[in-house]
């Protein structure tokens, strides 16, 4: 797999204005050049070096007085007005962030409320992956539908914490292969079971948004939920068509579309993911294709 699947957040607008300004700066040098000579270093003079110090304006956020009148951006909420994801073929570069309480989510810096972050999901912290950012915001993935939803938080008040990971995974239903890499190094490889034509497993960039157990059921000892659900149902099994990655206690499932949507794994693919020495951690970026 090329390392090209992990692109960096876009800061072309950033990039922009400082070659814009550096442009400005030199032609300034230009038209306002002395007439003497230049100083030279052989005559005892110390070259000058030119910094330019740009700062974009932070775009403050709106205050926002009742978060409980807002779509919670959940497995189980739906944020209509959510930005969908323009760039779904890039694995996002690693970059995570959990809210210490619930927070706004926006649909543009500066821009209005659309939905409410909570600090868990299904009984794990929240990691949602950073896709983009700008000074005092970040755009994130969303766990709630529709599939592709993004939205933006603001980095102004200290409610987040950032972290990163250099774990990723990569689905390729044509193949029925899942692929861990780490450090830009391939961990391992597996054949998997995936959604059959009838339920397929939707595709895109998405994240591991809990690890966790179900006592009600015997087919894997644990289930990772992603932040994406089946277009197939809207409900499944009580929940809310959440596509997973979790195990089989039977092999025959494995190189065919054999499930409703999600991703089944062996029994040593499970084990690695769930290593007690380097587990994969809640919000590793998962790119389906």
């Amino acid at each position: 797999m090329s390392e090209t699947l992990r692109p960096a957040p876009n800061r072309w607008r950033v990039l922009a204005l400082w070659l814009a300004a550096i442009t400005m700066v030199a032609t300034a040098g230009v038209l306002l050049a002395p007439s003497h000579p230049t100083p030279d270093a052989s005559h005892g003079a110390e070259p000058v070096e030119l910094g330019v110090e740009l700062h974009a304006p932070v775009v403050a956020a709106r205050a926002v007085p009742n978060l409980a009148g807002l779509p919670e951006a959940s497995t189980f909420g739906t944020v209509p007005t959510a930005p969908l994801d323009e760039t779904a073929a890039e694995v996002p570069d690693g970059q995570l962030v959990h809210p210490t309480k619930p927070v706004p989510v926006f649909d543009q810096p500066g821009g209005a409320a659309i939905a409410v972050l909570p600090t868990t999901q299904l009984g794990s912290d929240t990691w949602v992956p950073v896709i983009a950012d700008e000074p005092g915001w970040v755009q994130v993935l969303l766990p709630s539908r529709p599939n592709g939803s993004t939205g933006w938080l603001s980095t102004q008040d200290n409610t987040l914490t950032i972290r990163s990971t250099t774990n990723w995974i990569v689905i390729d239903r044509a193949a029925f292969r899942l692929t861990l890499y780490r450090d830009h190094q391939q961990i391992g490889t597996w054949s998997v079971g995936v959604g059959t034509t009838a339920a397929p497993t939707p595709t895109g960039r998405t994240f591991v948004l809990a690890s966790m157990t179900d006592a009600t059921q015997k087919f894997s000892p644990v289930i990772f939920p992603l932040g994406i659900h089946s277009a197939t149902y809207t409900t499944y099994g009580g929940g809310p068509g959440t596509t997973g990655i979790h195990g089989w206690p039977t092999t025959d499932v494995f190189g065919r579309p054999s499930s409703d949507g999600c991703i089944r794994i062996p029994a040593d693919a499970l084990a690695t993911l769930t290593n007690p020495a380097d587990p994969v951690p809640i919000g590793t970026p998962v790119l389906i294709r």
